[in-house]
């Protein structure tokens, strides 16, 4: 019988004579890019740097029942079903691109309960049964969809990452292997699962780092009870990054902050003027002569906001593109102009560095306290959400407007207006910035790297009056800066940092300087590096051709799979292309990995009309289903077409000062 808790090297858990059994009770295997991206990362950050002792990294825990009556070990996986199969799928990969010693890695110790096709799936993976995908070897109803679609995933990430890293696929191996630590958790024999599972639903989250934080950045303000007020009244508004800050405050902290018409405009200039602008509403002053610990402070219930009579401010209504500690990040990032990873790992480190071990560290969680309270409010503002509402959602731009009924203190009513005003028609700016926007927000799925965030709160920040005309053109320049400076580029591209705050947004690849033939080898298959390079196109597209159905409704969504519209491996005997045409960008488009696995060896006759029935996935593809026949000649003649979109982009570009 094995130990309770026992703590295994990433080698030790997937070797041996062990079976880790995903049972029928078990959600389908559903990571992401953005969850496999985040783990590849955070095994690389750990990598010991040049002369440093390599230690071990805690991935998590595997809870697990061990069936009783096995001659070998068999293990129920209870939780981290998710991390278990995506690191069985990555040692898979490494051991068929033979990019590491894995003699040790014989037989698969994942296996699925009543799951044909999830054991299918993964059986032609372990086994190396293909040369490009899975989906050579196997037929359609033996695929599970969502386990091809990470091993793609791995595929694609994980030597784009080792490469940006300057990491070699063996040191990679070696570090996950050895040093990177799982703890194995076994429940008792006689746990009741069904109990176990309702208190795992049901079970309090653990202090997080940014509630820490908070309490160490209070600290520093001891002796100044208005200042932690403010801090701890702030804080607790920004939290809650699914709710317009608006409304994490009393409608009489509103008026004060926000302005007493609409509470649409953000009225202190400085901490000082925000903490007077607190103290003059009656919600938030105690009794006078009353002091309170820090304890108290930190423990005071946050402050509840009113229900409109619509109740349009409920937080389930809109649902963020980042998280509150990563939004401390950026905030972070913004307010000291450093380089500062956007990877709340070292969430508490880096605010260490940067505010709380500064010369006057009170002073600086002062300047950071106004500046979080103002980038939530442009972020609410100006950064797209998505909105739930009559039981349909979509991206949304839009900010808080208060109706008082133009009665003083009398009842009012609160909603929801486009930022920029303008008609949802698809020539509006607002729609076009929230277009924009969409497109940077799903070719990053990875929230430490949403640097198209920050590009646009550096700007929002630092900007007199935001100017809608401004904003987009800004935008555009950032994204033309991410693609032709950083993806694009002959060799090593900018960073993006020196994109943002060194070049201040603007783009400084010239139209005369780039021709169509040079941009060929880092637009073929497998050699572009972020999805944002289809995406930007798709939104020069929509922009070009958005006048009628299907292109004027079209809406970014999250799309991983970089399909060939001539197939790779045709079904049907048609003639097999040369590599050069069959990998152009010409024959490429991005699409869901769910449509990619079900019609990746069709014809593209076949493929157009099941897409013809279905939303658009891609501006691309639907103007790639136009020419007939879809060969050689129509591929040639696409890719030029979509050259010159393009780099006509880069005609007129946009300067800030």
């Amino acid at each position: 019988m094995s130990e309770a808790i026992t703590q295994l090297s990433i080698q030790r858990l997937l070797s041996g004579n062990v079976e880790y059994v995903i049972p029928m009770y078990q959600r389908n295997y559903a990571w992401e890019e953005g969850e496999i991206t985040q783990l590849i990362q955070d095994v690389i950050d750990y990598l010991p740097k040049s002369g440093d002792k390599a230690r071990n990294y805690y991935i998590g825990s595997l809870v697990v029942y061990e069936r009783p009556d096995t001659k070998t070990p068999v293990f129920e996986t209870i939780d981290g079903q998710q991390r278990l199969t995506t690191l069985s799928l990555l040692t898979s990969y490494l051991k068929n691109t033979k990019a590491a010693d894995l003699d040790w890695y014989a037989n698969l110790s994942i296996h699925f309960d009543s799951r044909e096709h999830s054991r299918a799936t993964f059986a032609a993976i372990f086994e190396g049964r293909f040369k490009d995908d899975p989906a050579e070897v196997l037929a359609e109803k033996q695929i599970n969809t969502g386990i091809l679609n990470g091993y793609r995933l791995i595929q694609k990430v994980l030597p784009q990452k080792l490469k940006d890293n300057g990491i070699s696929a063996q040191q990679f191996a070696d570090f996950l292997f050895r040093y990177v630590q799982i703890m194995r958790v076994k429940v008792p024999a006689d746990t009741d699962l069904n109990h176990y599972f309702e208190i795992m639903n049901n079970r309090g989250e653990q202090l997080e780092k940014h509630e820490v934080l908070k309490a160490r950045m209070m600290e520093k303000l001891q002796g100044c009870q208005q200042s932690q007020s403010c801090l701890h009244a702030v804080w607790e508004a920004c939290a809650n990054m699914e709710r317009y800050v608006q409304m994490g405050f009393t409608p009489g902290q509103r008026s004060s902050i926000f302005g007493e018409q609409n509470w649409g405009r953000f009225e202190p200039a400085n901490f000082a003027e925000l903490t007077a602008a607190l103290q003059r509403t009656q919600e938030v002053a105690y009794k006078a002569g009353t002091a309170l610990s820090l304890k108290d402070i930190i423990d005071r219930p946050p402050i509840s906001a009113e229900k409109t009579d619509n109740g349009e401010e409920a937080p389930e209504r809109f649902n963020t593109v980042i998280n509150f500690p990563n939004f401390l990040l950026h905030v972070l990032r913004v307010d000291t102009q450093a380089n500062i990873p956007l990877d709340d790992k070292r969430l508490l480190d880096l605010f260490e560095t940067h505010v709380l071990k500064q010369s006057d560290p009170a002073a600086a969680v002062k300047r950071f306290t106004f500046n979080l309270l103002r980038c939530k409010y442009l972020y609410d503002q100006y950064v797209i959400k998505r909105e739930f509402i009559k039981g349909a959602d979509g991206w949304s731009l839009k900010r808080f407007k208060w109706n008082d009924g133009g009665k003083a203190g009398g009842a009012g009513r609160g909603s929801y207006v486009n930022t920029f005003g303008d008609e949802e028609g698809s020539e509006g700016i607002n729609r076009r910035i929230l277009m924009l926007l969409s497109a940077f927000h799903v070719s990053t799925p990875t929230l430490v790297y949403k640097h198209w965030l920050n590009a646009a709160l550096y700007y929002l920040f630092h900007a007199e009056q935001v100017d809608a005309q401004a904003y987009l053109q800004h935008m555009e320049s950032v994204a033309k800066a991410f693609v032709f400076d950083r993806f694009l580029a002959p060799e090593a591209g900018l960073e993006y940092f020196v994109i943002i705050y060194g070049n201040k947004g603007v783009c400084q690849t010239r139209r005369e300087g780039i021709a169509a033939e040079a941009l060929k080898p880092r637009l073929s298959f497998g050699n572009i590096e972020n999805n944002l390079v289809f995406n930007f196109l798709d939104y020069l597209l929509w922009l070009e051709h958005g006048a009628s159905e299907p292109v004027k409704s079209y809406e970014f969504t999250f799309r991983s799979s970089v399909e060939h519209y001539y197939p790779q491996k045709p079904l049907q005997g048609i003639d097999q292309l040369v590599a050069e045409d069959l990998h152009s960008f010409g024959n490429l488009c991005l699409i869901s990995h769910e449509k990619n696995s079900r019609l990746s060896n069709f014809t593209p006759e076949q493929k157009k009309g099941f897409y013809l029935k279905n939303t658009l996935d891609s501006v691309k593809q639907h103007l790639m289903m136009q020419p007939e026949p879809w060969g050689v000649q129509a591929i040639r003649e696409h890719y030029q077409q979509m050259m010159a979109v393009l780099l006509n982009s880069l005609a007129s570009q946009y300067e800030t000062e």
